[in-house]
């Protein structure tokens, strides 16, 4: 008998692993279809359930969708990016709420004690980055499993995004992500992939 195979081991279904990773790219053009709301919430009804650090989830998303905002994006976005996310239907700034340990007695209410823990801004500065980049890759996948295409880019004056649209202090613009429908030629050449090999190891 044949040993299993990489996509037989895997609970999901072929066409989903496919889905999700394999055939997924990051897209550079997308079509004029739109992102509806709906969408976006089912992507996030589906990857809220991510783990963070005390359930804090200090990820917060700002949708452009109006001429005006992304106006106001686009001068800070650097120049190899900025048609892409003139053009893309849908234009998230991902941030990380610093301030996110105010929700902590609701999110993490067996440890009513722990907004208290993280009092040192600086510190929970660190952890709300930290832990809204986990929740940005969970989104990512999202995206995916909406049929959609993730464009993420880290390609801009995140200090300038941060002071143009979070001027109160409260988050850090992290990432950009454009969203949609892949346009034509939207993906180059898949680039090499490091072997299981060369990156898990055993002790």
């Amino acid at each position: 008998m044949s040993a299993p195979t990489t996509a037989e081991l895997l609970a999901l279904d072929r066409a989903a692993q496919d889905l999700l990773f394999r055939a997924a790219r990051t897209a550079n053009t997308f079509t004029d279809e739109p992102v509806t709301d709906a969408q976006v919430a089912a992507i996030h009804d589906l990857i809220r359930y991510g783990p963070t650090a005390y359930n804090g989830q200090p990820l917060r998303v700002l949708l452009l969708r109006s001429a005006a905002a992304r106006a106001r994006l686009l001068p800070y976005v650097s120049s190899s990016n900025r048609a892409k996310t003139a053009s893309a239907p849908l234009v998230a700034v991902l941030a990380a709420d610093v301030d996110f340990h105010e929700r902590l007695p609701e999110l993490y209410p067996h440890r009513p004690q722990a907004r208290d823990w993280l009092s040192d801004r600086p510190a929970r500065a660190e952890q709300a980055r930290f832990n809204a980049t986990l929740q940005i890759g969970y989104l990512l996948v999202g995206v995916r499993a909406a049929g959609l295409a993730a464009g993420p880019m880290a390609g801009f004056d995140a200090a300038g995004v941060t002071r143009e649209f979070f001027p109160d202090g409260r988050h850090e613009a992290l990432l950009l992500l454009n969203v949609g429908h892949p346009g034509p030629d939207a993906s180059s050449e898949r680039l090499p992939r490091l072997r299981t090999e060369e990156v898990v190891s055993t002790l």
